[in-house]
C-alpha cells in the first residue's frame, strides 16, 4: 500500500484545518502540511495511522484491519492522546511545539507549529557527511537541552535520527516527530509496536522487553553525530551485536575532530546500556569538555561503571 493510498487528499477539512499536502508517511502515521483556517497560518498535522494495524476506508475513516488488531489499535490511540496531552505542555525553543489534538475519522490527530527549513539528513546527504566540529557543537547542545526537558517531563523520544532533526533558517535545531514517544516509567510491553531505525536504534529497542531509558535516546544522538561525520548511518546495533566491526570514532576520525568530541561520541554509542551516559545531563557535561585534559574526561566516563545500581 502506497502513501497515496492511505493519505488524506489535499482539500480535506478536519475541524478548522485544511490538508494541503502530505509531508511524510511512517509506521505510526502520516504527517501533513495544513492551513489553520481561523488564523490563516500554516501548521503541521500528524495523523495516527499505524499501517500494520489499521486501514483507510474510501470515506477517509480509519479502522483496525481486523479483530486481532482492535485492542492494539485502540491502545495506540489512547497512548497517542496521552502523549499529545503531555507534549502540548512542553515549551522549548528546540522542540516542535504541539498546538492542539483532537479525534476525527475514527482516529486521532496532533497539530504542531510549522517551521520552515530542512532536516539534518538533507545536509548530511548534500555534504556527504564531513560536517564540521563547529557545526556539531552548534547544533547538538541546544538539541540536547530540549531532549533533557523531554526526559524530565517523563517521556522518551525513541526515534532520534537525522530525518527527525529540523534545521530552521539561522541553524536553530528542532527535535521533530514524537510519534514513537513513550512514557519513561511504563513497561515496554505496553508498546503496541516498535520503531527501529537501523544504525540509530540501540540493541534494547529491538525487543519489546528491552530496558529503555534516557540512555536509549543518547545512543541515537551519538549515532546521529557519527552520521554527520561519516555521511551515512552507522553499522546497526543488531549487526554490532553479532559482530562489532564499527571502528571507534577516536580512531576513525582523529585527524579531523577533537579527541574530546570523539570520546563523547563513542561513549554514547556503547552497546551495553549501562556503559553509556545514563542521563542527558551526564552526556552534556562530557560533550561540552573542550579544555579539560583527557584524564579528567576519562574519569567521568569510567565513573558510570562504578555508579551504584
Amino acid at each position: 500500500m502506497t502513501e497515496a493510498d492511505i493519505a488524506l487528499p489535499p482539500g480535506t477539512q478536519l475541524e478548522h484545518y485544511r490538508i494541503d499536502s502530505t509531508l511524510s508517511a511512517g509506521g505510526f502515521g502520516l504527517v501533513y502540511l495544513a492551513t489553520d483556517l481561523q488564523s490563516d497560518t500554516q501548521i503541521v498535522i500528524k495523523e495516527y495511522m499505524p499501517n500494520k494495524l489499521a486501514q483507510r476506508l474510501p470515506d477517509g475513516f480509519v479502522m483496525p484491519q481486523g479483530e486481532a488488531q482492535q485492542e492494539h489499535h485502540n491502545e495506540g490511540m489512547r497512548l497517542f492522546l496521552q502523549e499529545a496531552a503531555a507534549l502540548i505542555k512542553l515549551k522549548h525553543t528546540n522542540i516542535v511545539r504541539v498546538l492542539n489534538f483532537f479525534r476525527a475519522n475514527g482516529t486521532v490527530y496532533m497539530v504542531m507549529e510549522y517551521r520552515p527549513g530542512k532536516n539534518l539528513q538533507h545536509y548530511i546527504k548534500k555534504r556527504g557527511g564531513n560536517l564540521s566540529e563547529t557545526f556539531l557543537r552548534t547544533v547538538f547542545p541546544p538539541l540536547l537541552e530540549g531532549l533533557k526537558l523531554v526526559h524530565e517531563t517523563g517521556f522518551l523520544h525513541l526515534d532520534i535520527k537525522p530525518g527527525n532533526i529540523h534545521l530552521c533558517p539561522g541553524g536553530v535545531p528542532l527535535l521533530l516527530d514524537f510519534g514513537a514517544v513513550h512514557p519513561r516509567n511504563s513497561s515496554r510491553k505496553l508498546q503496541i509496536t516498535q520503531v527501529v531505525t537501523a544504525g540509530f536504534s540501540p540493541m534494547e529497542q529491538y525487543n519489546l522487553g528491552g530496558y529503555v531509558g534516557p540512555w536509549t535516546d543518547i545512543y541515537a544522538i551519538g549515532a546521529t553525530m557519527r552520521a554527520c561525520i561519516e555521511g551515512s548511518a552507522p553499522l546497526s546495533a543488531k549487526e554490532r551485536y553479532e559482530k562489532d566491526t564499527l571502528r571507534p570514532a577516536t580512531n576513525a576520525f582523529k585527524r579531523r575532530y577533537s579527541a574530546k568530541l570523539l570520546e563523547a561520541l563513542d561513549w554514547a554509542m556503547e552497546m551495553d546500556p549501562l556503559l553509556r551516559p545514563q542521563t542527558v545531563e551526564e552526556f552534556i557535561e562530557v560533550f561540552d569538555q573542550e579544555t579539560e585534559g583527557n584524564d579528567n574526561l576519562l574519569d567521568k566516563i569510567v565513573g558510570t561503571l562504578t555508579r551504584p545500581l
